[in-house]
């Protein structure tokens, strides 16, 4: 979980760091203490145990609906399974995450790695499918008429090559240098009151540990590719098809309900993106800037940092949880499709419903509004 295991610039307890002072006749206060135990203990916990619950109801509810269907009819169907088991597979990773803030890694070295690996590979493609899915309806919104056969192709075979190929690929680091360690110098730390005074709890973390030498290095190029691949070139393909779907959408003068109602469905499939990722982003930016020594810092900087960054992690994963919502509860033949999958009774009625709504559905055939609005 690379935000996770670097969140403190530097050892407190660290005479040598430039920035830890001297600790000497002149004490001063070391930074590294700025986490407390309640809010790595209590809250982070608490949050990703919600997150892990909503994301595995919401994402599990579309898996199972679509595991009832004999076959996926359209291209927007196959992405809604995608991004379900890329969501799924994220949450699955958060309870580990929130059993290591409240207390120890009690995991062993070979979930340490395969936990870090499902999170890396889930981060990116859940991000890269909604990239896709926006080109999807880019296409059925904007070139209709002569698109069909280059959707199927993007849903069928490039989805695999422009998403789960490279997220496969970024979880390489992962099989590097993610191990387990106690966490003598580690950034995130708790503090019991003892006789002396405050002291240090030992702890055995999971994390990614870098050569020493060049650690501030490596930190960087993954923050910076992070940033890049899970957020600016995907966040760049959303932004500009949803823009160019609503300028297409407020042309012309028919249907007006439905294009308000899909004017507002992508404003919002906007919003929720960039509401979710961008001020996590930001937090690891600033962050990597103070590491590499171009942004001055200090104690209160780093303190608020350090908090902006655990508390908008939390909020870029909650997007996990609104993914079904956005784009799949709000399309009206997923939600028939959902009541019919929950007030089943037997595989045999299921047949029978299933039968009665099988029929032929073009994407070429829909409307301009219809396209967003229930796809």
């Amino acid at each position: 979980m690379e935000s996770y295991d670097e969140r403190l610039l530097f050892d407190p307890f660290d005479n040598t760091s430039d920035e830890s002072g001297d600790f000497g006749m002149d004490f001063k206060e070391p930074c590294g203490r700025e986490l407390s135990n309640d809010f790595y203990r209590i809250f982070i916990p608490t949050v990703y145990g919600i997150i892990f619950i909503l994301g595995i109801v919401g994402n599990g509810l579309v898996v199972v609906v679509m595991g009832y269907q004999k076959k996926i009819k359209t291209m927007t169907d196959k992405y809604r399974l995608h991004l379900s088991v890329a969501d799924l597979l994220l949450v699955l990773t958060l309870p580990f995450w929130a059993v290591d803030a409240a207390s120890h890694w009690y995991f062993g070295k070979f979930l340490c790695v395969s936990v870090h690996v499902i999170y890396t590979l889930n981060v990116y493609s859940s991000v890269l499918i909604l990239a896709f899915i926006s080109l999807d309806r880019y296409l059925a919104v904007v070139r209709a008429t002569n698109s069909q056969a280059t959707r199927k192709l993007l849903a069928d075979k490039v989805i695999y090559v422009g998403v789960w190929l490279p997220a496969l690929l970024l979880t390489v680091p992962d099989l590097v240098f993610a191990q387990e360690r106690v966490s003598e110098d580690s950034s995130i730390r708790f503090f019991n009151q003892g006789d002396d005074g405050e002291v240090m709890d030992s702890r055995v973390i999971c994390e990614r540990i870098y050569p020493q030498e060049s650690s501030t290095i490596w930190m960087a190029v993954f923050r910076f590719q992070h940033i890049l691949v899970g957020f600016v070139l995907p966040g760049l393909v959303i932004f500009t098809c949803y823009c160019i779907i609503i300028i297409k959408l407020s042309r012309g003068s028919k249907g007006q309900t439905l294009k308000r109602k899909a004017l507002k469905t992508t404003i919002i499939l906007i919003l929720c993106f960039f509401c979710c990722w961008l001020p996590y982003c930001l937090g690891i930016f600033v962050d990597t800037l103070i590491r590499l020594n171009v942004m001055s810092s200090g104690c209160e900087l780093d303190r608020l940092v350090q908090k902006w960054t655990s508390i908008t992690e939390a909020l870029a994963y909650f997007h996990c949880c609104l993914n079904p919502i956005l784009y799949a509860f709000l399309g009206v033949k997923f939600k028939k499709s959902a009541q019919n999958a929950l007030t089943i009774g037997s595989k045999s009625s299921q047949k029978k419903l299933m039968s009665k709504k099988r029929g032929p559905i073009s994407s070429v055939s829909e409307s301009e509004s219809s396209s967003v609005l229930s796809s």
